[in-house]
């Protein structure tokens, strides 16, 4: 499916924005139908084979034309040398003076170009890895000796997302192991996940996983602290409860020590990596625990592959540019501000929830690494659900609204097989369940793409408008050969690059969150007040004031 690289000589950038302005007056009227009547070789022009993972952008209002514009717009922003600062050691977070070296957690183990770095990453991988195979033996213990059966990974926001959107992903290569083991998350700090789980679980069994990038995050030391009194209601205030029940990981080894966990039960992570670009590291010990070591070799090996794609293949063949560059043409020049994912099977529930984070947080931005205001808009609207379950809530929207929404279909080839089952009779019919959502997948980004085209009625003039269709909501297409650890590390790495990509071209730092910050500094002033300690609301707006005053229980109503 190789396409024809256009060639072409680096502009300014003025000069390649008045060029996709002027496209843009040319494609803002052009339906998806006549750029498919125009070439019968649309999709093989416009989809990228990266084994195991097919990329089709042919639903995209684009042309040769189009596409060569946005390359040189990519060039003109100097995308090559940013690719390069990014797989450098460069403190490319210059807000918080950091390198943003996530690719590093996926290294092979003897990079020669790094060496160091990957022998850095490896030793606290392998350290890691003995854990995983010893609970997996049954040999790790709680401290009444009793065998670990469950393991609760206590974290919020990249340390809670990543670990469970993959976790969920790949539930289909679940280790076995000596006893039965389950792997729960908690992240709400309201304390509901955690009430109704502790309901179920035992103490004597049960390991606690407290992952906080700065071990200073109230959501998770408000769970720690809630578990760590269950525990000792229990197994009593003892060192060895601590030592037995709890890991930690985190780039604070001094404030896990503090807290009581035994420093052989730490694990490091580096300021350098993003919390919601951790789950490569030891944070994705939940990940480990579900797919065991070698499984997680594979999970790492599919994002340094991708490493590898975006790093060398040209951008007219390289799928996180595409996938950034179509993003910035349907944001900025056809102005669609939402984008919705739409996995076609049930394994990628949290996926969307996980790209919200990924891509809202890093590119939510509106300053400019000059300091300057952005001169258009940056991140769009990121949402989504299962496909399947999403025709049933949302599609009317897409296909019969007023909004227009660009979509992203992903779904694996295989699914089901004959072997995994007992009854043959059973894998047959899942296997023609399969076939179903991909029959779905399939015709829902016709439709949104061909409209009343897509339809197979003869006398389409007598339909009433209500049951007809626009058509022309673009959408690129996933395929994944199947899903498993290998894919998943590819797809999300993908995503990754995409969203690095598209920083660079709105010239915005994706790597700072500045705005999750101030609201978290703001709720520690009104606790106090909460909880009684101060009474003073003088300083606060008079909705706040009024609000507290029916939370405090002093206004009726």
């Amino acid at each position: 499916m190789e396409q024809k690289i256009l060639p072409y000589t680096v502009e300014d950038t003025e000069t390649v924005l008045n060029r996709l302005n002027s496209l843009k007056q040319q494609f803002e009227p052009m339906h998806l139908t006549e750029l498919f009547q125009q070439d019968e070789n649309r999709f093989e022009r416009f989809s990228v084979n990266l084994d195991p993972i097919i990329f089709d952008y042919s639903k995209h209002r684009v042309d040769q034309k189009v596409m060569q514009a946005l390359v040189r717009f990519a060039q003109a922003q100097d995308l090559n040398q940013w690719i390069k600062k990014l797989f450098s050691q460069e403190e490319i977070n210059y807000t918080e003076q950091r390198a943003a070296m996530h690719w590093a957690l996926r290294l092979p183990e003897k990079d020669k170009k790094y060496n160091q770095l990957a022998k850095q990453v490896h030793a606290q991988l392998k350290r890691m890895f003995a854990l995983v195979e010893k609970i997996h033996a049954g040999q790790y213990r709680g401290a009444t000796g009793e065998v670990i059966q469950d393991v609760v990974n206590i974290g919020v926001g990249g340390s809670d997302l990543g670990p469970l959107m993959a976790t969920q992903a790949l539930s289909d290569f679940k280790q076995p192991t000596q006893k039965p083991l389950n792997v729960h998350f908690v992240s709400t700090m309201d304390g509901s996940q955690l009430s109704e789980l502790l309901h179920k679980l035992r103490p004597e069994t049960t390991l606690f996983i407290i992952s906080s990038k700065s071990f200073g995050t109230i959501d998770t030391l408000s769970n720690a602290q809630t578990v760590r009194l269950w525990l000792e209601k229990t197994l009593g205030q003892d060192k060895q409860t601590l030592k037995h029940h709890f890991i930690g990981v985190s780039t604070k080894p001094d404030k896990m020590t503090a807290w009581g966990i035994a420093p052989e039960n730490q694990f490091q992570l580096w300021d350098w990596v993003g919390g919601r670009y951790s789950l490569w590291s030891c944070i994705g010990l939940p990940i480990a625990l579900t797919i065991g070591v070698q499984g997680f070799k594979h999970f790492l090996a599919g994002a340094y592959a991708v490493d590898q794609h975006f790093q060398t293949a040209p951008f007219e063949q390289n799928i996180p540019v595409l996938m950034g560059l179509l993003g910035i043409w349907n944001n900025n020049f056809l102005d669609i501000q939402t984008h919705a994912v739409l996995p076609y099977d049930g394994r990628l529930k949290y996926f969307a929830s996980y790209l919200q984070q990924l891509e809202m947080e890093s590119n939510g931005k509106s300053i400019q690494r000059n300091g300057n205001k952005v001169e258009w808009d940056t991140c769009p609207i990121i949402w989504g659900e299962v496909g399947p379950n999403a025709q049933h809530a949302f599609y009317q929207l897409l296909h019969q609204g007023t909004q227009s929404v660009s979509c992203d279909f992903i779904t694996p080839v295989q699914r089901y097989n004959a072997n995994q089952f007992t009854y043959a009779d059973n894998a047959e019919a899942l296997i023609e369940q399969h076939h179903l959502a991909l029959s779905n997948c399939l015709a829902q980004s016709r439709l949104l793409a061909f409209g009343n085209q897509a339809l197979d009625i003869a006398e389409l003039a007598d339909l009433p408008m209500y049951k007809q269709y626009e058509g022309n909501q673009p959408s690129s297409t996933i395929l994944l050969q199947k899903l498993n650890p290998y894919s998943l590390g590819m797809l999300i790495a993908l995503y990754e690059h995409k969203v690095f990509v598209q920083s660079v071209l709105w010239n915005i730092n994706p790597f700072d969150q500045w705005g999750v910050e101030k609201g978290k500094e703001i709720a520690n002033q009104l606790l106090p007040i909460l909880n009684g300690e101060q009474t003073d609301l003088s300083k606060l707006d008079t909705s706040t004031q009024g609000l507290i005053q029916i939370l405090m229980g002093k206004q009726g109503g």
